[in-house]
């Protein structure tokens, strides 16, 4: 969940990765993964697809017990917003929902009116999407 990463968690990252246009997303969903390396795209074992990820500066220090580096990765899920305007979260937002353009190295992001369900982005207006009032 996003309320449970900290800017101390993040102090490592040089860069987010991008691999969609994520001006057109209300929300991404984060989390804060255990990774063989400080870059490069991870493997991404779960439903749905990742849309970035952070990359760590080599002054990252890995874990001891697991050699592994604690690393951003930001997805979504096929019942999101983007892919069901008019499902689940059609007028609210999953916990770990952080709004992108709020997204920087070494800063969490925030939930905005938008993330959480508020007015429609300007990539649901083209399509003519309304959100719920």
């Amino acid at each position: 969940m996003s309320s449970l990463i900290s800017e101390n968690d993040l102090k490592h990252e040089t860069e987010l990765v991008w691999l969609e246009d994520v001006s057109r997303l209300d929300y991404v969903r984060q989390s804060l993964d255990r990774l063989p390396t400080r870059s490069g795209k991870p493997a991404y074992h779960r439903d749905g697809r990742m849309v970035g990820y952070a990359i760590l500066g080599s002054d990252a220090k890995a874990s001891r017990a697991s050699g592994t580096f604690r690393r951003r990765v930001f997805w979504l899920l096929p019942h999101d917003r983007d892919s069901e305007p008019e499902g689940l979260y059609a007028g609210s937002a999953p916990a770990e929902a952080i709004d992108p353009s709020t997204l920087q190295p070494t800063v969490k992001g925030r939930k905005t009116e938008r993330s959480e369900g508020g007015p429609p982005s300007a990539a649901m207006q083209e399509l003519g999407i309304g959100l719920p009032l």
